[in-house]
């Protein structure tokens, strides 16, 4: 089955980094894209984050717009050993927008039953070499009828499905700050050899949101 469309967004500094050395990272980029951001998300079917994410930055994901939207995204997080905590905003703020968590099927069954209390929604794949199979979860959403999904992290995420060839669009917010070495990348190690094996964007869009930069690519075909 065909899998949704798939937007990867990043926050970052002008190296690439999403937090300081110590966790730091609200807010690296400004109002102004912080709003566009909550735009994005109002157009898709779906917002999704990786487990490391949701501990780090205990997000809400909703869609907070002016005027409010027609409808929330549903919330998705990739969470191998169902292990959200149930005192978690995305559990909190279940009667603003669904919550779907999808780990893994040999996943410990009472913390998938504990969220299925609270009301998420629950799905399992299989294990991939790095924690979960994303491919095969991006395959269980358009089974659910998720047609568009908005990534946004964390690192190891962005880069199993920039690997996998699962990203059709980048949206890239750029903040006028360096964090250096010590920083968390926005993206993990992507196992690249030789420089030809590298992925290579096409640039479609750049605007300037206040100090900030916003880039749009798309992947460039062979």
């Amino acid at each position: 089955m065909a899998r949704p469309h798939v937007t990867l967004k990043l926050a970052t500094s002008l190296d690439g980094r999403i937090a300081t050395g110590a966790g730091e990272s609200r807010w690296i980029t400004g109002p102004a894209a912080r709003a566009e951001v909550q735009r994005l998300r109002a157009g898709v079917d779906a917002v999704l984050v990786g487990a490391g994410t949701v501990r780090a930055d205990d997000p809400e994901l909703t869609a907070r717009t002016e005027p409010p939207p027609s409808r929330q995204p549903l919330r998705i997080v990739l969470d191998t050993e169902f292990s959200l905590s149930l005192q978690s905003r995305l559990v909190a703020t279940l009667k603003l927008a669904p919550l779907l968590v999808i780990g893994a099927a040999d996943a410990e069954p009472r913390k998938r039953a504990a969220l299925e209390a609270a009301g998420a929604l629950t799905d399992a794949v299989g294990r991939g070499p790095k924690g979960l199979d994303a491919e095969a979860a991006l395959t269980r959403l358009a089974e659910r009828s998720v047609h568009t999904v908005l990534v946004e992290g964390g690192g190891h995420l962005a880069a199993s499905l920039i690997a996998a060839d699962a990203v059709d669009r980048l949206e890239w917010f750029r903040a006028p700050l360096l964090l250096g070495a010590e920083g968390l990348p926005a993206i993990a190690r992507l196992g690249i050899g030789p420089l030809n094996e590298a992925p290579r964007w096409r640039r479609i869009a750049l605007r300037e949101l206040g100090p900030d930069i916003w880039e749009s690519y798309e992947p460039l075909s062979d």
